[in-house]
């Protein structure tokens, strides 16, 4: 027997670790079989021959449930970006064969499109010419009908049973202010200091956000700020946070080349602030098509990629998980 005969058990398959994947996420070998339309025999039996393959184990096995070990937390969230790779690159070779095209009608929030999406959709544009685009800019939901749009990437989804999305990421959000403001007020060390602090706030359908929530070893502080600016744009808000007339919670992706370059700093890191997650809503999955995946997967990429910045910066904690 040669080598290749003595080791070809040990190949893992792709479809053994999409069946790993699908565990992680449901806690559950029953469930993430029937997700796969498999038996739970076969689905044990994938996982069996990865954790055979790396010689680890990357479940805990209890007689309720399961959770991943700390070996199978740094795997599974490696293997899904790489299985996430492996699709993209296998749509490519399909998509450059049937031609992509076709226009695109997308919505996007004012800070989060203007200052990130909008240079990738450029990208987009040059990888897939034939593809046109129109973009609609407005931080109000959308009506998909009246207002002639395909797609939205929006914070948060939709509650609507009619509508379709895909998660792109989960976005934490960042207490952020300039190094200017903060040479003249005294940085806050803990949420109870931000009520002396000038907050700039988003204001939607006359609601004005001014109460900011803060949470730190299960501990929850909400503080209801007090301040001189409040704007519907979400990139008027992020302008004045620039420009040093307060303090503003944002999510880390509007913020992140603002910290990146230093024209912001996070402020008590160590109390979180709010989580949301960023999904990309269509108005049906007839209007899914293969432009539209290829769009949804470069997202997922770049959003990835962005965090990954800002984690090495210094600017994120290590532990989060970017999916």
């Amino acid at each position: 027997m040669n080598y290749y005969q003595k080791n070809i058990e040990n190949i893992v398959q792709i479809q053994d670790l999409q069946v790993v994947l699908k565990v992680a996420e449901f806690k559950s070998i029953t469930l993430a079989a029937t997700s796969l339309e498999m038996s739970a025999a076969t689905a044990s039996a994938a996982v069996k021959r990865v954790e055979k393959s790396l010689g680890i184990d990357l479940f805990i096995r209890s007689t309720r449930r399961l959770r991943l070990s700390v070996a199978g937390e740094r795997y599974v969230s490696q293997c899904g970006q790489a299985l996430n790779l492996l699709d993209l690159a296998k749509q490519n070779i399909q998509t450059d064969a049937e031609s992509i095209e076709g226009e695109i009608r997308l919505s996007l929030s004012s800070d989060l499109g203007r200052n990130l999406v909008l240079p990738w959709l450029d990208e987009f544009i040059e990888l897939y010419p034939k593809i046109s685009l129109k973009v609609n800019i407005s931080d109000s939901n959308v009506d998909f009908y009246r207002d002639s749009i395909d797609l939205a990437l929006r914070y948060g989804f939709v509650q609507d049973a009619a509508l379709y999305g895909f998660k792109i990421c989960n976005v934490p959000g960042v207490l952020c202010a300039s190094p200017n403001y903060l040479a003249h007020h005294q940085k806050p060390l803990h949420p109870q200091d931000l009520v002396s602090h000038n907050g700039l706030f988003y204001q939607l359908h006359d609601v004005t956000h001014n109460i900011w929530t803060f949470r730190k070893n299960q501990e929850e502080f909400k503080i209801k700020m007090s301040g001189n600016r409040a704007s519907n744009d979400g990139d008027l808000v992020r302008r004045w946070c620039v420009a040093g007339k307060g303090v503003a919670v944002k999510s880390y992706l509007d913020m992140s080349q603002d910290l990146l370059n230093g024209q912001v700093v996070p402020i008590i890191p160590e109390f979180t602030s709010r989580m949301t997650e960023l999904w990309l809503i269509c108005p049906s999955k007839q209007t899914i098509t293969p432009a539209v995946r290829l769009l949804r997967d470069m997202l997922q990429l770049k959003t990835k990629a962005v965090f990954k910045q800002l984690i090495d910066a210094g600017f994120m904690n290590p532990d989060f998980k970017i999916e």
